[in-house]
């Protein structure tokens, strides 16, 4: 368990490090979706190495996975990704992550409205919690103004998130997650090389150097922290953790990569959300903690839990889909 733990807080600590480095590209003139193309092939190429033995022959695991790996691609990767890097492109880095870090809730409304059966009443008091942290992060009567284009992009991508949890809540035992990882990877990078061959997705890089913290540094160093460190080992990581804790343990140590995601962007980019954004966050993930807290108690006690009760997040964790 503790040293599940230990993997479990290296991974939020590597996944935190996306937006920081991807903001270092986009301030010398990358697009979006040139940082996570870039991103997600490097990425995909790597993570072939280990995927292709964990196959163990047995491709028509593939053939019979088609319609998942393609969803969590196209959805959990590509668009996930790229909604989240044009939120930083606009908005600081916390207030981004923390944005998307409302799928838990969209998926408690989208339930409740689609069911009609009123979640218990934890789920009900951690959604208005975190609903009323979103208010506090907008901070609508502060002296910095917010982006509202960027908050869209920001809760696009908590939707995308919110569709990759019904995408892969249906226990599957006959895919290794680290091949849906690297199939997910494959499908999200082919998709964005295509929207960009079509002209539908600006692409633009950039040689220029980044700046990260004190260091002036090659772009390479950016997109390969972005590449080997918050992709690779995030991802590889995030896997060994939830198989030694359990998907709904990890579930809740991974709430830490928005803590983790605020105190790099502070270190290299020199950004702090201000004291009203940071307590609106501390609501935002305090009420995700309600709910998830209030799935446990429902599993525990083994009463069935109620349509809007996160069942989605039972096993949405084993391959995590953090920008």
């Amino acid at each position: 368990m503790a040293s599940g733990l230990g993997v479990a807080l290296f991974s939020s600590a590597v996944f935190g490090l996306s937006g920081s480095f991807a903001k270092a590209l986009l301030e010398t003139g990358w697009t979006p979706g040139a940082a996570v193309t870039a991103r997600l092939t490097g990425a995909a190429l790597i993570l072939a190495v280990p995927a292709v033995p964990a196959l163990r022959g047995r491709w028509h695991q593939l053939q019979d996975n088609w319609l998942t790996i393609l969803l969590f691609g196209l959805i959990g990767v590509a668009a996930c990704q790229l909604f989240y890097f044009n939120a930083v492109a606009r908005l600081s880095v916390g207030v981004a992550l923390l944005l998307e870090y409302l799928a838990p809730v969209i998926i408690v409304l989208w339930l409740w409205a689609a069911s009609r059966k009123r979640p218990r009443p934890l789920t009900i008091a951690g959604t208005l919690l975190s609903l009323g942290g979103l208010v506090l992060v907008l901070d609508l009567t502060g002296a910095v103004k917010i982006d509202f284009v960027g908050v869209l992009w920001g809760i696009a991508a908590a939707v995308c998130l919110a569709i990759y949890f019904f995408i892969t809540a249906k226990e599957n035992d006959t895919l290794p997650p680290i091949v849906l990882a690297s199939g997910g990877l494959m499908v999200g990078a082919a998709v964005m090389w295509l929207t960009a061959a079509t002209g539908l997705l600006p692409m633009a890089f950039s040689t220029a150097d980044t700046k990260l913290g004190p260091w002036v540094t090659p772009w390479w160093v950016s997109l390969g922290g972005l590449i080997v460190m918050a992709t690779v080992l995030a991802y590889v990581s995030g896997i060994v953790a939830a198989r030694a804790l359990g998907s709904k343990v990890a579930s809740f140590v991974s709430l830490t990569e928005v803590l983790f995601a605020v105190i790099w962007a502070w270190l290299l980019l020199g950004e702090l959300p201000g004291p009203i954004q940071l307590l609106g966050g501390v609501l935002i993930v305090g009420g995700v903690v309600l709910v998830r807290v209030d799935e446990l108690r429902g599993a525990a006690s083994g009463v069935p839990a109620p349509a809007a009760v996160a069942a989605p997040l039972d096993h949405a964790n084993d391959v995590e889909p953090v920008p």
